[in-house]
């Protein structure tokens, strides 16, 4: 988060400040990429740069608070994930193995270091296999960190359905674990 400072870094980023853009970019990249893993893993990098054209695009227009900010930016990037969906519907595709892709990232890209961890890796994979609004929600509200009333708002859901499936979601998770804390496969 930004914090106190994130009138003056919106303001700054809307009239073209490209250091305060980065501030903008460098708090959430890593929560999109986040969202993305789990939503649609094969285009994430591109559904990110999509988001961020988004953002640009309308900078000038947003108002709001932080948090406003953040719902904002996952609301453009959920569109981003239906009009991939809706596109790659109409298409083949050819799914590449991550493996292929290993090395690609420049050595000092820090979203390439952040998503290294482990236990990141496993914890999104174990979310990515949940139903999709299920595993939609927990991104929303834990990674993304918005709040029940946006994550409806942009998932076009009433509250309490929200809750209802982060609820089953990390049940289905917990049930998951085994007592060694490990992650076990439910069939």
């Amino acid at each position: 988060m930004i914090g106190p400072d994130f009138p003056a870094v919106l303001g700054a980023a809307a009239r073209g400040d490209e250091e305060a853009f980065g501030r903008l970019w460098r708090d959430l990249q890593p929560r999109l990429l986040r969202y993305f893993a789990v939503v649609s893993r094969a285009a994430a990098e591109d559904l990110a740069s999509e988001t961020w054209l988004g953002v640009i695009r309308g900078l000038d227009r947003f108002q709001g608070n932080e948090p406003a900010f953040r719902a904002w930016v996952f609301t453009i990037a959920r569109h981003e994930v239906l009009d991939w969906r809706r596109r790659a519907a109409r298409r083949a595709t050819e799914d590449v193995p991550i493996t292929d892709l290993t090395g690609l990232a420049a050595p000092d890209d820090p979203e390439a270091t952040a998503m290294q961890g482990f236990s990141t890796r496993a914890a999104l994979a174990e979310v990515a296999t949940l139903p999709a609004d299920q595993a939609e929600a927990i991104v929303l509200r834990v990674v993304a960190g918005l709040g029940v009333d946006r994550v409806a708002e942009i998932m076009g859901k009433r509250p309490g359905t929200v809750r209802v499936l982060t609820h089953r979601g990390l049940r289905r998770l917990a049930e998951r674990l085994g007592a060694d804390g490990r992650i076990r496969r439910m069939v």
